[in-house]
């Protein structure tokens, strides 16, 4: 296990190119009475790592598990370089340092490549169920694709070398890309997160044989 927070080395395994999002998930469990000291302390860290070229944002969604607060920490680079940077800061060591008295059982670290780092559950259990990921981003990305044309429509009209088709196509996809990575699909995970993370009711009598 790592021994400090905000720890972790990137892996020849999780090289990325270097023009790919990168995530870093960071789980902390708290010790009992120790909350707002980490709270305190998790402000002004993702405020240090917000000023750091090339850091994309962090989402932090609170739960509890074995009776003890959890935080689970989302750090999006815009590469692999780029989240080492931070990894290996001065700063971040401080921080590490600081924080590792409050943690209950050190911390979690991983990286990760793919879009699931939207759906990181709140706790060890595994990712939500692909079809409601697929449920969220539809309702995410569906109202975009009609929406933005539409926004977009009068500024080809009126600068016609902007309507060229694929000038516009490009535009009208790096803005829904944008909102979606960086506004609205963190926002649709915190506000589903209860439905995401729902376990299903066993079926009666299903822990018996026979």
């Amino acid at each position: 296990m790592p021994d400090s927070a905000l720890s972790a080395e990137v892996t020849p395994t999780s090289k990325l190119s270097p023009d790919e999002i990168v995530t870093l998930v960071i789980k902390h469990r708290v010790k009992a009475g120790m909350e707002a000291q980490y709270e305190a302390w998790l402000r002004r860290t993702v405020a240090i790592a917000a000023t750091y070229p090339g850091h994309l944002g962090v989402d932090v969604i609170r739960g509890k598990t074995d009776g003890l607060h959890m935080f689970t920490c989302v750090l999006r680079f815009c590469s692999t370089e780029v989240m080492q940077s931070w990894l290996d800061s001065a700063q971040r060591r401080e921080l590490v340092a600081e924080a590792a008295p409050m943690l209950a059982d050190g911390d979690f670290t991983e990286v990760n490549r793919h879009n699931e780092f939207w759906f990181v559950p709140a706790s060890d259990s595994s990712p939500p169920p692909r079809w409601k990921q697929a449920v969220v981003t539809f309702f995410v990305i569906c109202p975009l694709t009609l929406l933005i044309p539409l926004l977009w429509g009068p500024v080809f009209r009126a600068f016609p070398p902007l309507g060229n088709y694929v000038i516009s196509t490009a535009l009208v996809t790096i803005t829904i890309v944008l909102l979606v990575v960086y506004l609205l699909m963190p926002q649709a995970t915190r506000l589903f997160a209860p439905w995401l993370n729902a376990k299903p009711e066993p079926m009666p009598g299903a822990d018996h044989e026979g």
